[in-house]
């Protein structure tokens, strides 16, 4: 790994942009902050003892070479694309932007200006998940025929996106890393409780060319905390529990299904926790930025990958919204 140089500016210290300020600083890279809220900027300036700057100013710095936005999802593309036409990779939250279209120009910025774009799908670079995506490659599920993803909480609640964008492209990407597809058709269900047209909770169900069925169930209007990935195969099922301590996070069920003739047949298996090593995972996201800049990594979370996501986040909106199921161009 290459020395690592302070050249990452956060813009954005709030809700989630203090977290990642925290790990760029931790891992040596933070060279300054950026806040529309001047008594804010200031405190985290304070904090890790850098510069706070302007939008406008630190994308004319030569000394910054990564522009991290955390801000709301309407700004991610504008944003985007000024750091970019200035010459700055960019890490944007997730989503990538509001609509494919923004998306799409989001990676002509990327290409015309010869810098990465990064979007923060957090949970593929989770060592948890990135252990169950080896799985997958390596076949010890066999055949994939159905996974399913619970995204539950109380709060927090948005008023710019609903539940469906705010919390399912996380689910979603995973889903669609470990089908290697994207999906034929999308039917979604959503309910508006709180707010008129800004859905609480939700359910997207995914169908794909071979067959695998997928879901995901979100809500910021539930009364516990649950993160939970199931993947269903052939040979093995494994649950990814991220509210389980981490030496339980993964629990993997060697159950075998069989068919003969019209008899279904179960073996059932011991559970088996999986070791992992342990790591945070925003810190290996940020870590991921760090290296993308240095040339030492392929792009993972590219915005190619975040357009897809996206697609399927519009599908969704666009399902929950006419009440049919929407059928994804080829």
């Amino acid at each position: 790994m290459k020395r690592i140089m302070k050249n990452i500016a956060v813009v954005g210290c709030g809700h989630w942009g203090k977290n990642l300020v925290r790990n760029f600083s931790h891992l040596g890279a933070l060279a300054c902050i950026c806040d529309p809220d001047a008594s804010l900027a200031q405190i985290f300036s304070e904090k890790y003892s850098v510069p706070s700057a302007s939008f406008e100013d630190l994308i004319k710095n030569p000394e910054i070479k990564g522009v991290v936005l955390a801000v709301p999802a309407p700004l991610h593309a504008s944003l985007a694309i000024e750091a970019m036409r200035a010459g700055k990779h960019v890490y944007v939250e997730k989503p990538l932007s509001m609509s494919e279209a923004e998306g799409g120009q989001m990676i002509g910025a990327s290409e015309k200006y010869g810098v990465h774009l990064m979007v923060g799908h957090l949970l593929q670079y989770h060592p948890i998940f990135v252990e169950i995506r080896s799985m997958v490659a390596d076949k010890v599920f066999g055949k994939l025929q159905y996974i399913y993803s619970n995204r539950l909480s109380l709060g927090k609640i948005r008023s710019e996106e609903d539940v469906i964008w705010s919390f399912a492209p996380h689910d979603i990407s995973m889903i669609l890393s470990l089908a290697g597809q994207e999906p034929q058709q999308i039917r979604a269900d959503a309910t508006c409780i709180l707010q008129n047209n800004i859905a609480d909770a939700a359910i997207i169900h995914m169908e794909f060319a071979s067959n695998l069925k997928a879901h995901v169930s979100v809500s910021w209007l539930h009364p516990v905390k649950e993160q939970k990935l199931v993947v269903v195969g052939e040979h093995a099922m494994a649950i990814f529990d991220d509210t389980q301590p981490w030496n339980k996070k993964l629990a993997v069920y060697n159950h075998d299904v069989n068919i003969s003739g019209q008899e279904v047949y179960c073996s059932k298996a011991d559970v088996e926790y999986r070791h992992v090593e342990e790591a945070e995972p925003l810190q290996q996201e940020c870590q991921y930025f760090i290296e993308l800049i240095q040339g030492s990594v392929p792009p993972l979370t590219d915005g190619r990958e975040g357009l897809r996501v996206l697609k399927v986040l519009e599908a969704a909106s666009l399902s929950a919204t006419q009440k049919r199921i929407i059928k994804m161009a080829r």
